[in-house]
C-alpha cells in the first residue's frame, strides 16, 4: 500500500519494525495456529517486549509512547500476517489505555509497569454479557460492597484473551438504580477466588485469539481496585470505543491487504484457456476495485487516527473507518476468494482462513449497523 501520507521518522520506524516482526515471527504459524487453536503466548510475551501491548501508554508509565497513527501502522502490520494477533493486541491495548488514564498511582505500580512488560501476560475487556453486546448500559453482573471489598457475581461473554489473562477489567452494576449512571470498571486478578473461566468458545475465524466465557459467583475484589470512580464506568468503555473502533478498521485493513496479495499472486500464477487469469479483464476488475475499497478505507481509517491524535473525540470518524473498513474487508475476500475459484474454498490455500477471518470484523466493537447509528446520530446532532 502507498499511504499518501508523510510518515514522521518514528512511525516509519514503528511500521518497519512491525512488519518485520509480522514476517519473520507472526505469519509462519499462522495457518497452523489457525487449525489447532493455540493461543500465541510466546507472541504475546514478543509483543510486549516491541511495546505492541501498550503502544500509546507513556513511556514513563512503561508503554510504547506513540500515536494513535503508529497504532495503525502496527496493528495493520500485525493483523495482515494474523488476524488473531491482532485482535489480541487490539484487546490489550485497550487494557492498557484505561489502565493509563483512569488509574491510580497504586493501580499503576501494580498492575500496569508489569502489564506492559508481559508479566501479567494479555488483558481483557470485560463488557459484554450472555444477553447484550452493543447495549452496554442493560449489563445485569452486579458488585456489592461489603465492608473493604467488592462482592461481584455474574457472567461476561466472547472474553477474548481470558483464559490467558493475568488482569481482567471488569464492568459491573455498582448501582442498579442508576441504570448505565451505576457502572463501574474493577480490575479482578487471575486466580482470584470465585472467578472461573469459562470454556473457549467454537468460532468460525480468529481461532487463536481465545474467546471465553467468564462466570463470577461471589467473587470479592478489593475497593481499591475499581478503576476510575464508583459508578462512573460507563464512561470510561464509552471513552475507549473511538480507539477500539479505529484499532479494529486497522486490523480490518491487514486482512484486506493480506487477501488481495493473495489473490494477485494467484491470479499471475494462474492460467485458463492459455494465458494468466490476471489477463483476463473479470480479474483485473477484481482487483481493481479490491485496491480502490481499500485506499479508501484507508484514508478514512487515517483521517480518525490522526483526530485522536489531536484530541478530538472522532465518534462519527471513528465509526465511519470501522463501518468502511469492515465492509470493504468483506468485499475483498470475498473477490479474492472467487479469484482462487474452486481453491479458494479449500483450507490449503490462504485465502480460505482470511475469508473466515474477515466475517466477525462486521460485528465485535460495534456491528455495521451499530456504526451506522452512531454515525447519522451525529450527523444529526450537528445539524441542529
Amino acid at each position: 500500500m502507498r499511504f499518501g501520507h508523510d510518515l514522521t521518522e518514528d512511525q516509519q520506524a514503528i511500521y518497519e519494525a512491525a512488519q518485520t516482526f509480522a514476517a519473520e515471527q507472526v505469519a509462519p504459524g499462522a495457518a497452523a495456529r489457525d487449525k489447532s487453536g493455540a493461543f500465541p503466548t510466546e507472541l504475546v510475551s514478543e509483543l510486549a517486549e516491541m511495546g505492541f501491548l501498550a503502544m500509546r501508554v507513556p513511556m514513563e508509565e512503561g508503554g510504547g509512547g506513540t500515536d494513535m497513527v503508529s497504532y495503525v501502522l502496527a496493528m495493520q502490520a500485525i493483523s495482515q500476517a494474523c488476524a488473531s494477533t491482532g485482535v489480541i493486541m487490539a484487546v490489550c491495548n485497550l487494557t492498557a489505555g484505561i489502565l493509563s488514564k483512569h488509574g491510580t498511582d497504586e493501580q499503576k505500580q501494580r498492575y500496569l509497569q508489569g502489564f506492559c512488560e508481559g508479566r501479567f501476560g494479555p488483558g481483557t475487556f470485560c463488557l459484554s454479557e450472555p444477553h447484550c453486546g452493543s447495549d452496554a448500559a442493560a449489563l445485569k453482573s452486579t458488585a456489592v460492597r461489603d465492608g473493604e471489598d467488592y462482592v461481584v457475581s455474574g457472567s461476561k461473554m466472547w472474553i477474548t484473551n481470558g483464559g490467558h489473562a493475568g488482569l481482567h477489567a471488569v464492568f459491573v452494576k455498582t448501582a442498579p438504580e442508576l441504570g448505565g449512571r451505576g457502572i463501574s470498571c474493577l480490575l479482578i486478578e487471575k486466580g482470584t477466588a470465585g472467578l472461573e473461566i469459562g470454556k473457549e468458545e467454537p468460532k468460525m475465524g480468529q481461532k487463536a485469539a481465545a474467546a471465553v466465557a467468564l462466570h463470577l459467583q461471589d467473587c470479592r475484589v478489593p475497593a481499591a481496585n475499581v478503576l476510575g470512580l464508583e459508578n462512573e464506568g460507563y464512561g470510561i468503555a464509552l471513552g475507549t470505543l473511538a480507539v477500539g473502533r479505529i484499532g479494529i478498521a486497522a486490523l480490518c485493513l491487514g486482512i484486506g491487504e493480506a487477501a488481495i496479495g493473495e489473490g494477485t499472486k494467484y491470479a499471475l500464477e494462474r492460467k485458463a484457456f492459455g494465458k494468466s487469469i490476471a489477463d483476463f479483464q473479470a480479474i483485473q476488475f477484481a482487483l481493481a476495485d479490491s485496491r480502490v475499497d481499500l485506499d479508501q478505507a484507508w484514508l478514512l481509517t487515517m483521517r480518525a487516527a490522526q483526530l485522536i491524535d489531536q484530541g478530538d473525540r472522532a465518534a462519527a470518524e471513528s465509526s465511519m473507518a470501522k463501518l468502511s473498513a469492515s465492509e470493504a474487508c468483506g468485499r475483498v475476500v470475498d473477490r479474492m476468494l472467487q479469484v482462487h475459484g474452486g481453491y479458494g474454498y479449500s483450507s490449503e490455500y490462504t485465502i480460505e482462513r482470511l475469508f473466515r477471518d474477515a466475517r466477525v470484523t462486521r460485528i465485535y466493537e460495534g456491528s455495521s449497523e451499530v456504526q451506522r447509528m452512531v454515525i447519522a446520530r451525529e450527523l444529526l446532532k450537528n445539524a441542529q
